[in-house]
């Protein structure tokens, strides 16, 4: 496969070794160049050979370069090849509960190991071939990110719909013999996958410890817009609280048996069951901190870290805020913590019900423009909104209705200020302090 450059950088090895816009590269050390993977793997090394063609000429180039420092070249896209998406029709997937009209993108299904690797996506390896699982093994590329969901071959045929599911545990073992560490998720769909099914998949997967590095158990999501799909049940209170208790039985097993728990609760089954969340320690090395396991915790002593240092507060402050529904308890206790530390300073809590996914989804990452609008519009306090990162894409530029954060301030008479998902930046801001230290972006 021939790869096209489509940019050189300046000053990089590949512009001292003459590559040129528009040059294809056949082969990197009689290596083929399918993606982004390959490109990396074969650019490795310190001095390399680059067959390429340049009009009707072919030629080699060689390259000289400190080992591991990027050879500088740009193409079509950041993967080189396209995204490989996935053939699976899961009853749970969020993706076919969109509702039409929204941006195209949103409804592209990924199942792609460079973008696991990569960027920490989940893949469920009914979507690897043979070709792609010797080469995961080869340039040894790890962690994987796996959604597994179940153990039993028929069971997770049955969730995800493709006849190839079952074959998950011998692939996965196949993995873990290669080195390959991988962290798994199971969506817990209530009365399917749970209870004896949920004890299955936590005993075969904490087998393959310490490959198995951790497991995130996470609560399905359900919309409105569920038309023509399998029916399923949500989690309440007492079903919530019996699924996390099963989990951390089985978490305080291992955590006895090799010093870490391997089995962790996603942060909204204690917000389900009424439950305080754990201790940091809980976490061991936060694993699964961006599939939301333990980010609430970090987030909470970040922002209570912060409140002890001290910092000159121009007064007065008020600032304004918006959350989803299930986190709001924790978030109106930080603004507390807050008004404690600083007798003028406010912080009001806007808790957004989610109208336009419905169903039992409370999550402030999938709050809307329209909702935060029709919500608060006439009820801050202050000419500043802070608004969650998590609720814009990752431009940072617009939130799931396409909505842009410029718009969404005008409509609400407010300078919007974006915070990460950083605890501490979120106290600066709320003190009317800089973020930029921490990573937020101010409007």
């Amino acid at each position: 496969m021939a790869v096209r450059v489509t940019g050189v950088d300046a000053g990089s090895p590949a512009e001292r070794a003459g590559i040129l816009p528009g040059d294809e590269i056949l082969t990197i050390d009689g290596g083929q160049i399918n993606d982004m993977l390959d490109y990396e793997f074969y650019t490795a090394k310190g001095q390399i050979g680059i067959r390429l063609r340049r009009g009707e000429e072919i030629r080699t180039v060689d390259v000289e370069k400190e080992e591991y420092e990027p050879l500088g070249c740009d193409f079509e896209t950041y993967l080189i090849d396209k995204h490989h998406s996935c053939k699976n029709k899961c009853i749970f997937c969020f993706v076919d509960q969109l509702p039409r009209g929204m941006r195209q993108s949103l409804y592209f299904k990924d199942d792609d190991e460079r973008l696991s690797f990569l960027f920490g996506n989940y893949i469920t390896l009914t979507n690897l071939s043979r070709q792609e699982m010797d080469r995961i093994k080869l340039m040894h590329i790890s962690p994987i990110n796996i959604s597994v969901h179940a153990v039993d071959p028929a069971l997770r045929v049955r969730m995800m719909k493709n006849r190839f599911a079952g074959d998950l545990m011998p692939r996965m073992k196949e993995l873990a013999e290669a080195g390959i560490e991988m962290n798994c998720q199971l969506v817990l769909c209530r009365g399917i996958n749970d209870g004896a099914a949920l004890e299955q998949s936590m005993r075969e997967l904490a087998a393959l410890w310490p490959q198995v590095r951790s497991v995130a158990a996470v609560p399905i999501g359900v919309t409105r817009y569920r038309e023509n799909l399998e029916p399923l049940e949500t989690y309440g209170p007492a079903s919530a609280g019996a699924v996390l208790d099963q989990l951390l039985a089985f978490g305080d097993r291992m955590k006895a048996q090799c010093g870490e728990r391997v089995i962790y609760p996603a942060d909204e089954w204690y917000f389900l069951a009424r439950r305080p969340l754990p201790t940091e320690a809980f976490y061991d090395d936060y694993y699964q901190l961006d599939n939301g396991v333990g980010m609430c915790r970090k987030f909470y002593d970040e922002f209570l870290a912060e409140l002890q240092k001290p910092h000159r507060v121009k007064l007065p402050c008020r600032a304004d805020t918006v959350c989803g529904e299930s986190v709001y308890p924790l978030i109106a206790a930080l603004a507390d913590a807050l008004h404690k530390k600083y007798r003028f300073v406010r912080l009001r809590v806007h808790r957004i019900r989610n109208d336009f996914f419905g169903g039992n989804v409370t999550v402030t990452g999938l709050l809307t423009g329209q909702d935060i609008v029709a919500q608060t519009a006439g009820k801050l306090i202050s000419n500043r909104l802070l608004l969650p990162g998590t609720t814009l894409r990752s431009e940072q530029d617009l939130l799931l209705d396409d909505m842009s954060k410029e718009q969404l301030g005008q409509a609400l008479g407010a300078a919007v200020t974006v915070i990460p998902q950083d605890g501490a930046a979120f106290a600066r801001a709320a003190l009317g302090l800089p973020v930029e230290e921490t990573g937020g972006k101010e409007l």
